[in-house]
C-alpha cells in the first residue's frame, strides 16, 4: 500500500480548501458546478491537494451558510491517489476554509506499468 494513502487514511487530518485559487465563492461554485472540490491535507510535506468527485447525495450542505461565510460543510468524493482508489471525508468550516479529513481505502488499483514490471520478477 502506498504510504501516503496509508497515513492519510489512519486518522483525521487537518486540511483547508486547495485548488488554483480557493475562496468560499468558489468553493460553492463548485460544489454545484462541475462537481469537484480540491481539498489540501496540510500536514503532509509539502502538502497534499486533491481534486475530489463529490458524492453529492453524501455530501452536506444543510450546516452551511454561504450567504454569511458560516457554518460547516461535510463534503465526501471518491478520488484516485496513487493507483488507490479511495473516499475523502471532510468537514470544512466555511469562516476559514479549513477543517479536517480523512481518506478510506477503497480498493488498490494497480497500473498496467507496475504490472509488466511485476510480471517479469
Amino acid at each position: 500500500m502506498n504510504a501516503l494513502v496509508q497515513k492519510l487514511s489512519e486518522r483525521e487530518h487537518p486540511l483547508t480548501l486547495g485548488g488554483p485559487s480557493p475562496s468560499l465563492e468558489a468553493f460553492q461554485q463548485r460544489l454545484e458546478n462541475p462537481g469537484y472540490v480540491f481539498i489540501k491535507f496540510t500536514d503532509t510535506q509539502g502538502g497534499t491537494d486533491l481534486g475530489v468527485r463529490i458524492d453529492k447525495d453524501a455530501t452536506d450542505i444543510t450546516r452551511a451558510n454561504f450567504a454569511e461565510g458560516t457554518g460547516i460543510v461535510h463534503v465526501e468524493g471518491t478520488l484516485i491517489l496513487n493507483y488507490v482508489r479511495v473516499r475523502c471525508y471532510a468537514e470544512i468550516d466555511l469562516q476559514t476554509l479549513n477543517g479536517t479529513g480523512r481518506l478510506a481505502i477503497l480498493e488498490e488499483i494497480h497500473s498496467s506499468f507496475e504490472e509488466a514490471i511485476q510480471d517479469r520478477v
